[in-house]
């Protein structure tokens, strides 16, 4: 894996989100080569894991560390995961500059790839109790994600730009004091598409991640394709998927943390259903990546697992709209599965079998999507709260006259 030189800070602006049509289909292009990475990201920064780095300062949780850029390993970045700072992008620029090198023009990464999946962590709760080390472990975690547009976004969409790929990236995004599960889209030129909210997190994850809302479901129109993701296992929901079929979704992003049997075999019906490409990545990870007890526990296992001990085995493959497993499933450790994608298998399969075309019995069963935002707090217009504002003001002189 070649290391490539940073890219430098703060290059490459953020622009406005968008909703489709992110860049004109090109027609004549039937094959696309993908790459999805299958890499480990971890959980939580300590003195221990930085102690051998230098060379470059940041700050974590009140604590001053040294970095070292040009020392430190595959490894190394993976002990830092949830360092929003420079080490973990210089892993993620590592990785996409290798799928780059295979000619890749579509990278995707593991769910929550930036900020780290907190496998096995209960931050303390148990019914009608929170720990005081469970609340410590959750303002660590919220002090690795990351706002969305922010520099780590900005990053992210200069290295999109720098290596020409279209780039999906799996983070935990904050937003105030509520974080998401978040997929984060860039195009080549360097720009930031947008962004898709896990709907609905899975079992304890919906105590630590917010919900997202329809809209921000999108399905970007490419000259490589309609790009759109659906992460982990919302994948199992009929309703999204739809959604997703409707909007013409052509390759499909499935970032997950599931390595059971039955995830593939899930993988390879959303391939069929839809009549689209597939790409599933996950993390691969082991305890050492982890930061050791007592500051992190595994729950639920009858004994600590030792520091070899693989903790997440990856799974992450590519399904072609056939059903073909073109990559994958990868269980033996880090890699990069790369395809070459021929867009032409889509028209062939949906001639079989098109979900919301001439398969689809809308008289009889139909589908509404909510796309609206569903904030919990909406304000009046500018209008209503300038006379607002005056009509506060008159009781505020009449209260200041009396």
């Amino acid at each position: 894996m070649a290391l490539a030189p940073p890219a430098s800070p703060g290059s490459g602006p953020v622009v406005a989100e968008v909703e489709m049509n992110a860049g004109a289909a090109d027609q004549g292009a039937t094959t696309v080569r993908a790459t999805v990475v299958q890499a480990g990201t971890v959980f939580y920064d300590t003195p221990a894991t930085l102690g051998a780095c230098r060379d470059a300062i940041l700050g974590f949780a009140g604590i001053v560390v040294l970095v070292s850029l040009a020392r430190c390993s595959i490894v190394c970045l993976a002990r830092v995961a949830v360092w929003v700072g420079c080490c973990v992008q210089d892993k993620a620029e590592k990785l996409i500059a290798e799928a780059a090198g295979y000619g890749s023009q579509l990278v995707l990464f593991p769910e929550v790839f930036i900020g780290g999946y907190p496998r096995g962590s209960t931050f303390g709760l148990t019914i009608g109790n929170r720990s005081a080390k469970g609340k410590e472990d959750f303002q660590k975690y919220h002090a690795a994600a990351i706002d969305v547009p922010g520099p780590e976004v900005a990053r992210l969409a200069a290295l999109a730009g720098k290596y020409k790929v279209f780039l999906v990236m799996g983070v935990v995004e904050r937003a105030g004091y509520t974080l998401y599960n978040t997929v984060l889209l860039f195009d080549p030129l360097g720009k930031y598409l947008g962004k898709h909210r896990k709907l609905m997190p899975t079992a304890l994850e919906r105590v630590f991640w917010g919900f997202g809302d329809g809209s921000t479901i999108p399905v970007y129109d490419t000259p490589l394709g309609k790009i759109g993701a659906v992460i982990c296992w919302e994948n199992r929901m009929p309703l999204i998927r739809t959604a997703m079929y409707a909007k013409g979704v052509e390759i499909y992003c499935a970032p997950t943390a599931d390595f059971m049997p039955s995830w593939q075999a899930s993988m390879t019906h959303i391939a069929v259903e839809g009549g689209c490409f597939v790409l599933s990545a996950n993390q691969f990870s082991r305890r050492k990546d982890y930061p050791p007890p007592p500051e992190y526990t595994f729950g639920g296992l009858d004994e600590e697992p030792s520091p070899e001990s693989v903790i997440c085995p990856g799974g992450s493959s590519i399904v072609s709209p056939s059903g073909t497993v073109l990559a994958g499933p990868n269980y033996e450790g880090e890699g990069l599965l790369t395809a070459d994608l021929d867009l032409g298998e889509i028209t062939r399969a949906k001639f079989d079998f098109d979900v919301v075309g001439h398969y689809a019995r809308p008289e009889v069963l139909s589908l509404t999507v909510k796309t609206e935002p569903k904030p919990p707090v909406s304000f009046t217009s500018t209008a209503e709260k300038t006379s607002a504002a005056k009509s506060d003001g008159i009781s505020r002189t009449w209260l200041s006259a009396n």
